[in-house]
């Protein structure tokens, strides 16, 4: 084994251990009341280690986002989405109906990305991330709605991902029909842009 290798190999594993403790603190608690000690001892680092591989907790949280992304987004949700509709409009309905399985799971902690931006407010420099997250979703929902054939996407997809982070909050106040209430719905803003 290289002297590189060999280096790397725990840092690695210690930079890994930190970004699974703050996702999984992060996404269930929220950024302010999650400690870096917390986070710390939950990844059995030291803080030293924490602030070699993350400067700021700023830093950590952007990370934490862009791993939410990969994880999610991309590795769960899209994913999802295309297997469970066979056309592109049966994928765009499919969102809630992916929205409703997750709602009612035991890990249902609502929207990383909505949370944060509420949490941080939209100057942060977390909270502009988290509308970059939040705009690629967007950016989704307007390519099915093109390969689906829908007029004006772009304004579609404002339409839809509404009614999206609508039953994500509503589902996180207790409603957990939200996303078949807003796939109801959903049936009305399809029709408008055919």
């Amino acid at each position: 084994m290289s002297e590189t290798s060999s280096v790397a190999g725990p840092r690695s594993q210690a930079r890994k251990r930190i970004l699974d403790a703050a996702y999984d603190l992060f996404s269930t608690r929220g950024i302010r009341a999650t400690g870096i000690d917390e986070i710390v001892d939950r990844a059995e680092v030291a803080k030293a280690t924490l602030y070699r591989h993350f400067r700021t907790k700023d830093e950590l949280v952007l990370s934490f986002l862009e791993q939410r992304e990969t994880r999610w987004t991309k590795g769960f949700f899209e994913a999802e989405v295309r297997r469970r509709g066979a056309t592109p409009e049966e994928r765009l309905f499919a969102i809630f109906d992916v929205f409703d399985d997750w709602f009612h799971g035991e890990e249902f902690e609502a929207c990383s990305f909505i949370n944060t931006l509420l949490e941080m407010g939209p100057k942060h420099v977390v909270g502009k991330a988290s509308i970059v997250y939040l705009d690629n979703i967007r950016t989704l929902v307007a390519a099915l709605a093109e390969e689906a054939g829908l007029r004006d996407t772009q304004s579609f997809a404002h339409s839809w991902q509404l009614l999206m982070k609508g039953s994500i909050v509503s589902a996180a106040g207790g409603d957990l029909e939200a996303a078949q209430r807003a796939k109801a719905t959903a049936r009305l803003v399809i029709e408008e842009y055919r």
